[in-house]
């Protein structure tokens, strides 16, 4: 609780860095409209790092959601355009999500085997699946989307508005964390990822409790995916490659061991928070290719890992 404790404050002195550094050097930085852009413009990343988060404190990996992401995204837009309604269509997709997920999870658990090498097949899978629904980007031309959700936006100050992808993610962040830390399901996840064989001898159902858990994962990924479609208006199987790095990032940065048994969803969002601010640090700069945000995260990444390191150590060694 202590290291979880302390990554924490270590995040929040990051984000309040990172802020200062913006409202210096760029004008209206630290106005309410950016922070509500910040959280509409991560919501998809950010929802997909809260299902990895399950995963990850779990002891596992799942290498899968940015293809899941592309796949619902590209799956709705088609399923619309030949004549679904836009909200079967989405509750189709979560059903997907949340059957491959399950089906990754029964793989791992039935055949004892590695997490890495079963999402990263799924990951091949569900791409592949996304340019067989179609190959191209394909527009989402739907009344839902044009107006239903635009209307859906919360009123937050004169021109500024709560999109609902923003919302969208802030009912996953409090989803997440009361599942975590106050439900049974979240006592189990921490007791696989501490010690699974000590899980098993406490009466923990571990096979059941993987499948759950990268059930889960894949039904935030094909969440993800229907908050990308109310960003993008459009769906396309070949995007966000390399989200899945993006969402491992923000939950290890926000305090998740990838050794599992330790992280929770609100270091995971005050990552994903730090990863958008980054970005837009560089897209305010505006003579700054967008590639410098991938080394700075890479930096941030490493140090956020060697101090989780540090704290582990001190931690035994104070046992």
């Amino acid at each position: 609780m202590k290291r979880r404790h302390l990554t924490l404050l270590a995040n929040a002195l990051v984000l309040l860095l990172l802020y200062g550094i913006g409202g210096v050097y760029f004008k209206n930085f630290l106005t309410l409209r950016v922070f509500v852009n910040l959280l509409g413009d991560n919501a998809f990343m950010g929802i997909a790092a809260i299902g990895m988060t399950f995963v990850i404190i779990s002891g596992g990996i799942d290498l899968s959601v940015a293809s899941v992401i592309a796949f619902t995204s590209i799956f709705i837009a088609q399923t619309v355009h030949d004549g679904l309604h836009p909200w079967w269509a989405m509750a189709m997709a979560l059903c997907l999500g949340w059957l491959f997920g399950a089906t990754q999870g029964w793989l791992i658990s039935f055949f004892e085997l590695p997490p890495f090498l079963v999402t990263l097949s799924g990951m091949f899978f569900a791409r592949g699946m996304g340019y067989i629904v179609n190959d191209v980007s394909l527009a989402i031309k739907h009344g839902v989307y044009s107006q239903t959700i635009r209307n859906l936006a919360i009123p937050l100050a004169k021109n500024v508005r709560l999109p609902f992808t923003a919302q969208c993610f802030i009912l996953f962040i409090l989803a997440g964390t009361f599942l975590l830390a106050f439900t049974r399901f979240g006592r189990y996840i921490y007791a696989i990822g501490s010690n699974e064989a000590s899980a098993r001898l406490m009466g923990v159902p571990v096979h059941r409790m993987k499948i759950l858990i990268y059930a889960l994962s894949g039904f935030c990924a094909a969440a993800s995916g229907c908050v990308v479609t109310f960003y993008m208006q459009s769906g396309n199987s070949s995007s966000f490659v390399g989200l899945e790095m993006d969402a491992i990032a923000s939950a290890v940065i926000g305090g998740t061991l990838l050794s599992g048994g330790v992280g929770g969803v609100p270091g995971t969002f005050l990552g994903a928070i730090i990863l958008g601010l980054i970005q837009a640090l560089i897209s305010f700069h505006g003579n700054l290719n967008n590639w410098w945000a991938k080394i700075f995260i890479g930096i941030l990444l490493f140090l956020f890992i060697s101090i989780q390191q540090l704290l582990s150590r001190r931690l035994r060694a104070a046992r």
